[in-house]
């Protein structure tokens, strides 16, 4: 530990970045591959313990059941691709674990390249500082002096190149056994066979019409009574609009009914008027009649 330390110490900036970055990769790699794990694993303890009891508290798994339900019914003839429905949804909704997944799956050669960079480094600095110490003018007094002093610097450069690929070697191999007990792809690919079995056992109970077994269906009975509702609002939107026609139908009849008592009027009020005028030309007559009868008498 001491001579890591000492040989860190004849770093300069460059060299310091270099062997920070392959630290900080390997830092990020590990808390990526256990953060990931646990997403997945989250999602397999959803789906194992609930099993469409109750909605499950993913939405990702509440997206796929529903989806498969829905193209299910679509096409009653033909069995829904499961597979491409769990594939499509998880490129949609778990972007940032495929991202860590990739990014943990890159890691391993990406240590390998930055200690091959600080390796190059370290050599280039050496051979420049040795070519200096070569092509200096220092007397013939003074040169074995001269060439210990710059032999001594020169080693400064090697330190570089050989911590730098100690650390990406060491950080490489470290993150090849985490891959290989934290393996995420075999997490993903575990879970994705599980969401699949318990779709094809939740369509083949719906195709058979038999009970669905303990533990499952939860979700697909929710569709059923979602479906059922929807049904009967639909009949009682259709009952309404029939009761809507009926009653514009009536408001047309009475419509009618009131223009034929309005013309009604019309012609009562003319005949009215009529048998006024010829009440009154019979009562001009009567009063006629009786003067001439009164002349008479008399």
């Amino acid at each position: 530990m001491r001579g890591i330390l000492e040989q860190l110490s004849t770093f300069d900036v460059r060299g310091y970045v270099i062997v920070s970055a392959i630290l900080l990769c390997f830092l990020v790699s590990l808390l990526t591959t256990f953060a990931v794990r646990a997403r997945y694993a989250g999602l397999s303890s959803d789906l194992g313990e609930k099993a469409g009891v109750v909605p499950f508290e993913s939405p990702v798994l509440r997206q796929i059941v529903q989806e498969v339900v829905e193209r299910a019914r679509a096409t009653p003839g033909s069995a829904p691709n499961v597979q491409a429905i769990i594939e499509h949804n998880f490129q949609q909704q778990l972007r940032g674990a495929l991202l860590g997944e990739r990014f943990v799956r890159a890691s391993t050669g990406l240590v390998i390249i930055l200690g091959l960079v600080g390796t190059f480094y370290g050599l280039s600095l050496s051979i420049g500082k040795l070519v200096r110490l070569l092509s200096a003018d220092s007397g013939t007094v003074d040169i074995t002096q001269a060439l210990t002093v710059g032999l001594t610097d020169t080693l400064s450069g090697m330190s570089v190149a050989f911590t730098s690929s100690l650390a990406g070697i060491a950080t490489a191999i470290v993150l090849t056994l985490l891959g290989v007990l934290f393996n995420i792809a075999s997490a993903r690919t575990g879970l994705m066979l599980q969401l699949e079995n318990y779709l094809d056992r939740l369509l083949a109970a719906e195709a058979s019409g038999a009970p669905l077994p303990a533990g499952e269906g939860g979700v697909l009975r929710e569709s059923r009574a979602l479906a059922h509702a929807l049904d009967v609002f639909g009949q009682s939107v259709a009952q309404l609009d029939g009761t809507v026609t009926r009653f514009e139908s009536a408001l047309e009849t009475f419509a009618t009914t009131t223009r034929d008592f309005r013309e009604f009027n019309l012609h009562l009020k003319d005949n009215v008027q009529r048998m006024s005028l010829s009440f009154a030309d019979l009562s001009e007559v009567l009063k006629s009649s009786a003067t001439q009868r009164g002349g008479l008498r008399s």
